[in-house]
Protein backbone atom coordinates (compact mmCIF):
# COMPACT_ATOMS: atom_id res chain seq x y z
CA UNK A 1 0.00 0.00 0.00
CA UNK A 2 1.29 3.88 -0.97
CA UNK A 3 2.59 6.04 2.04
CA UNK A 4 0.18 8.49 2.96
CA UNK A 5 -3.42 6.74 1.66
CA UNK A 6 -3.05 2.93 3.19
CA UNK A 7 -6.31 2.11 0.75
CA UNK A 8 -4.11 3.02 -2.34
CA UNK A 9 -3.14 -0.12 -4.56
CA UNK A 10 -0.22 -1.14 -4.72
CA UNK A 11 1.88 0.43 -7.78
CA UNK A 12 2.09 -1.81 -10.99
CA UNK A 13 5.93 -3.39 -11.27
CA UNK A 14 7.68 -3.00 -14.41
CA UNK A 15 9.31 -6.50 -16.17
CA UNK A 16 12.59 -5.18 -15.49
CA UNK A 17 11.45 -5.04 -11.45
CA UNK A 18 10.28 -8.77 -11.80
CA UNK A 19 13.12 -9.78 -12.83
CA UNK A 20 15.67 -8.09 -10.27
CA UNK A 21 13.19 -9.62 -7.76
CA UNK A 22 14.02 -13.16 -9.31
CA UNK A 23 17.46 -12.41 -8.97
CA UNK A 24 17.16 -11.04 -5.68
CA UNK A 25 15.25 -14.64 -4.23
CA UNK A 26 17.70 -16.97 -6.47
CA UNK A 27 20.77 -14.87 -4.01
CA UNK A 28 18.63 -15.95 -1.16
CA UNK A 29 18.37 -19.19 -1.96
CA UNK A 30 21.69 -19.73 -3.07
CA UNK A 31 23.58 -17.43 -0.49
CA UNK A 32 21.27 -16.93 2.65
CA UNK A 33 23.98 -15.68 5.11
CA UNK A 34 25.75 -12.97 2.71
CA UNK A 35 24.17 -9.75 2.77
CA UNK A 36 23.37 -7.99 -0.42
CA UNK A 37 26.00 -5.10 -1.96
CA UNK A 38 22.82 -2.92 -3.10
CA UNK A 39 25.81 -1.30 -5.63
CA UNK A 40 27.24 -4.53 -6.73
CA UNK A 41 23.59 -6.08 -7.26
CA UNK A 42 22.44 -3.76 -9.02
CA UNK A 43 25.20 -3.83 -11.36
CA UNK A 44 25.09 -7.76 -12.24
CA UNK A 45 21.52 -7.01 -12.77
CA UNK A 46 21.53 -4.58 -14.92
CA UNK A 47 24.00 -6.73 -17.45
CA UNK A 48 22.31 -9.90 -17.26
CA UNK A 49 19.40 -8.19 -18.20
CA UNK A 50 21.45 -6.33 -21.16
CA UNK A 51 22.37 -9.60 -21.85
CA UNK A 52 19.32 -11.61 -22.25
CA UNK A 53 16.94 -12.27 -25.33
CA UNK A 54 13.57 -11.42 -26.17
CA UNK A 55 12.36 -14.70 -25.21
CA UNK A 56 13.92 -15.21 -22.26
CA UNK A 57 12.58 -11.29 -20.89
CA UNK A 58 9.15 -12.35 -21.93
CA UNK A 59 8.10 -14.14 -18.91
CA UNK A 60 8.96 -11.24 -16.61
CA UNK A 61 7.07 -9.11 -19.35
CA UNK A 62 4.04 -11.33 -18.89
CA UNK A 63 4.18 -10.77 -15.10
CA UNK A 64 4.41 -6.98 -15.64
CA UNK A 65 1.04 -7.31 -18.28
CA UNK A 66 -0.57 -9.14 -15.32
CA UNK A 67 0.25 -7.16 -12.52
CA UNK A 68 -1.03 -4.24 -14.70
CA UNK A 69 -4.36 -5.96 -15.04
CA UNK A 70 -4.31 -6.12 -11.30
CA UNK A 71 -3.38 -2.45 -10.79
CA UNK A 72 -6.09 -0.57 -13.20
CA UNK A 73 -8.31 -2.97 -12.07
CA UNK A 74 -7.84 -2.15 -8.09
CA UNK A 75 -7.80 1.62 -9.51
CA UNK A 76 -11.28 1.42 -10.58
CA UNK A 77 -12.73 0.49 -7.65
CA UNK A 78 -10.37 2.98 -5.47
CA UNK A 79 -11.64 6.47 -4.57
CA UNK A 80 -8.87 8.75 -3.55
CA UNK A 81 -11.94 11.67 -2.17
CA UNK A 82 -9.60 14.98 -3.25
CA UNK A 83 -10.18 17.49 -0.65
CA UNK A 84 -11.06 20.63 -1.96
CA UNK A 85 -13.34 19.44 -4.67
CA UNK A 86 -17.07 18.48 -5.17
CA UNK A 87 -17.88 16.55 -7.76
CA UNK A 88 -21.17 17.18 -9.27
CA UNK A 89 -23.28 14.02 -9.08
CA UNK A 90 -25.59 14.97 -12.53
CA UNK A 91 -22.01 14.81 -14.29
CA UNK A 92 -21.81 12.02 -17.16
CA UNK A 93 -20.24 9.46 -16.01
CA UNK A 94 -16.56 8.09 -17.99
CA UNK A 95 -17.10 4.99 -20.25
CA UNK A 96 -15.57 1.78 -19.31
CA UNK A 97 -12.66 0.68 -21.96
CA UNK A 98 -12.66 -2.52 -23.34
CA UNK A 99 -11.07 -4.21 -21.43
CA UNK A 100 -13.43 -3.94 -18.83
CA UNK A 101 -16.74 -4.44 -20.61
CA UNK A 102 -15.01 -7.90 -21.29
CA UNK A 103 -14.40 -8.10 -17.43
CA UNK A 104 -17.88 -6.86 -16.24
CA UNK A 105 -19.33 -9.79 -18.36
CA UNK A 106 -16.62 -12.87 -17.53
CA UNK A 107 -15.84 -11.83 -14.05
CA UNK A 108 -19.08 -13.07 -12.16
CA UNK A 109 -17.99 -16.65 -14.38
CA UNK A 110 -14.34 -16.67 -12.78
CA UNK A 111 -15.85 -15.74 -9.51
CA UNK A 112 -18.33 -18.51 -9.56
CA UNK A 113 -15.46 -20.95 -10.74
CA UNK A 114 -12.52 -20.15 -8.23
CA UNK A 115 -14.80 -18.79 -5.38
CA UNK A 116 -11.39 -18.45 -3.28
CA UNK A 117 -9.42 -16.32 -5.50
CA UNK A 118 -9.06 -12.35 -4.36
CA UNK A 119 -10.27 -9.54 -6.31
CA UNK A 120 -6.30 -9.29 -7.48
CA UNK A 121 -5.92 -13.17 -8.75
CA UNK A 122 -9.70 -12.34 -10.38
CA UNK A 123 -7.69 -9.79 -11.96
CA UNK A 124 -4.88 -11.72 -13.35
CA UNK A 125 -6.92 -14.41 -14.71
CA UNK A 126 -9.17 -11.92 -16.49
CA UNK A 127 -5.72 -10.25 -18.23
CA UNK A 128 -4.74 -13.37 -19.11
CA UNK A 129 -8.24 -14.55 -20.72
CA UNK A 130 -7.93 -11.21 -22.40
CA UNK A 131 -4.40 -11.33 -23.61
CA UNK A 132 -5.24 -14.57 -25.20
CA UNK A 133 -8.02 -13.47 -27.54
CA UNK A 134 -7.28 -13.05 -30.84
CA UNK A 135 -8.24 -9.05 -32.04
CA UNK A 136 -11.09 -10.35 -34.04
CA UNK A 137 -12.96 -11.67 -30.39
CA UNK A 138 -11.82 -8.47 -28.79
CA UNK A 139 -13.85 -6.40 -31.38
CA UNK A 140 -16.98 -6.66 -30.05
CA UNK A 141 -15.83 -5.11 -26.53
CA UNK A 142 -13.82 -2.16 -28.34
CA UNK A 143 -16.42 -1.57 -30.51
CA UNK A 144 -18.96 -0.97 -27.60
CA UNK A 145 -16.37 0.92 -25.73
CA UNK A 146 -15.93 3.38 -28.58
CA UNK A 147 -19.78 4.00 -28.94
CA UNK A 148 -19.93 4.30 -25.01
CA UNK A 149 -16.87 7.04 -25.15
CA UNK A 150 -18.67 9.19 -28.26
CA UNK A 151 -21.91 8.94 -25.79
CA UNK A 152 -19.87 10.63 -22.94
CA UNK A 153 -17.94 13.35 -25.69
CA UNK A 154 -21.56 14.51 -26.53
CA UNK A 155 -22.31 14.42 -22.50
CA UNK A 156 -19.51 15.86 -21.18
CA UNK A 157 -19.59 18.81 -24.16
CA UNK A 158 -23.43 19.39 -23.54
CA UNK A 159 -23.22 19.47 -19.48
CA UNK A 160 -20.28 21.83 -19.97
CA UNK A 161 -22.27 24.05 -22.39
CA UNK A 162 -25.67 24.14 -19.79
CA UNK A 163 -23.11 24.60 -17.00
CA UNK A 164 -21.10 27.79 -19.18
CA UNK A 165 -24.89 29.17 -20.33
CA UNK A 166 -26.67 29.02 -16.87
CA UNK A 167 -23.44 30.52 -14.61
CA UNK A 168 -21.48 32.59 -17.04
CA UNK A 169 -22.10 35.95 -17.39
CA UNK A 170 -24.56 36.86 -14.88
CA UNK A 171 -22.08 38.66 -12.69
CA UNK A 172 -21.22 41.01 -15.72
CA UNK A 173 -24.59 41.39 -16.49
CA UNK A 174 -25.42 42.76 -13.44
CA UNK A 175 -22.17 44.82 -13.28
CA UNK A 176 -23.81 46.66 -16.14
CA UNK A 177 -27.45 46.79 -15.33
CA UNK A 178 -25.80 48.41 -11.62
CA UNK A 179 -23.53 50.70 -13.67
CA UNK A 180 -26.87 52.03 -16.09
CA UNK A 181 -29.38 52.44 -13.02
CA UNK A 182 -26.50 54.54 -10.95
CA UNK A 183 -25.69 57.02 -13.79
CA UNK A 184 -29.12 57.14 -14.96
CA UNK A 185 -30.34 57.47 -11.37
CA UNK A 186 -27.47 60.18 -10.70
CA UNK A 187 -27.95 62.45 -14.02
CA UNK A 188 -31.68 62.50 -12.51
CA UNK A 189 -30.92 63.61 -8.99
CA UNK A 190 -28.23 65.92 -9.19
CA UNK A 191 -29.89 68.61 -7.19
CA UNK A 192 -30.67 66.31 -4.52
CA UNK A 193 -27.80 65.44 -2.67
CA UNK A 194 -29.72 63.37 -0.22
CA UNK A 195 -31.28 60.85 -2.75
CA UNK A 196 -28.04 61.07 -4.63
CA UNK A 197 -26.22 59.55 -1.69
CA UNK A 198 -29.09 56.90 -1.17
CA UNK A 199 -28.84 56.33 -4.85
CA UNK A 200 -25.03 55.70 -4.16
CA UNK A 201 -25.52 53.18 -1.25
CA UNK A 202 -27.95 50.80 -2.99
CA UNK A 203 -25.99 51.10 -5.90
CA UNK A 204 -22.68 50.04 -4.18
CA UNK A 205 -24.87 47.00 -2.69
CA UNK A 206 -25.92 45.91 -6.44
CA UNK A 207 -21.96 46.48 -7.06
CA UNK A 208 -21.03 44.20 -4.37
CA UNK A 209 -23.70 41.52 -5.56
CA UNK A 210 -22.50 41.63 -9.03
CA UNK A 211 -18.54 41.45 -8.20
CA UNK A 212 -19.86 38.07 -5.58
CA UNK A 213 -21.29 36.61 -8.79
CA UNK A 214 -18.75 37.08 -11.26
CA UNK A 215 -16.15 35.51 -8.19
CA UNK A 216 -18.71 32.20 -8.22
CA UNK A 217 -18.79 32.20 -11.90
CA UNK A 218 -14.26 32.31 -11.79
CA UNK A 219 -14.90 29.25 -9.06
CA UNK A 220 -17.18 27.59 -11.92
CA UNK A 221 -14.49 28.07 -14.62
CA UNK A 222 -12.03 26.74 -12.22
CA UNK A 223 -13.97 23.82 -11.45
CA UNK A 224 -14.33 23.02 -15.00
CA UNK A 225 -10.42 22.89 -15.52
CA UNK A 226 -10.14 20.34 -12.70
CA UNK A 227 -13.09 18.46 -14.21
CA UNK A 228 -10.58 18.95 -17.39
CA UNK A 229 -7.40 17.84 -15.61
CA UNK A 230 -8.82 14.48 -13.88
CA UNK A 231 -10.52 13.63 -17.56
CA UNK A 232 -6.24 14.30 -18.91
CA UNK A 233 -4.96 12.12 -16.04
CA UNK A 234 -7.40 9.14 -16.40
CA UNK A 235 -6.83 9.04 -19.98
Amino acid sequence: MAKGDPRKPKGKMSAYAYFVQTCHEEHKKKSPEVPVNFTEFSKKCSGRWKMMTDKEKSKFEDMARQDKVRYDQEMMHYNPGKRGKKKDPNAPKRPPSGFFIFCSEHRPKIKAQYPSLGIGDVAKKLGEMWNGLPDGSKQPYLQKANKLKDKYQKDIADYRSKGKVGGGGMGMHSMVAVGNGMGMGHMGAMGHMGAMGMGMDMGSKQMMKGHKDDDEDEDDEDDEEDEDDDEEDDE
